[in-house]
């Protein structure tokens, strides 16, 4: 197998890739020393135990990337011009107004 150079410039980026090898080399591992018979089974609980948790790592990260991106941006009513606000409000009170359970 040829060997490449990945450039990974983000370091949320450069743990998961360092985890996904980290994986790779304890699949190796188990494949070499499990017992004749029972190699699917211990690589494969390998496989889905750090495949899960790398995963949500993946997840974790993407999410709170995502959620700074809108915290940044601040929240979307602040752009919402006073009287807009108020001209919803008046409409929600008249429709309110009409109806005997209100």
């Amino acid at each position: 197998m040829s060997s490449r150079a990945i450039r990974v410039s983000d370091p949320v980026d450069a743990l998961l890739v360092e985890q996904l090898l980290a994986m790779l080399h304890e699949l190796r591992g188990a494949c070499q020393t499990a017992p004749d018979g029972q190699v699917l089974a211990q690589t494969e609980q390998i496989a889905v135990q750090r495949g899960r948790e790398l995963t949500r790592k993946a997840l974790e990260s993407v999410l709170n990337e995502q959620a700074a991106e809108v915290e940044k941006k601040g929240r979307r009513r602040d752009n919402v011009l006073a009287a807009e606000l108020d001209r919803i409000a008046a409409d929600a009170k008249d429709r309110c107004s009409r109806r005997p359970e209100c």
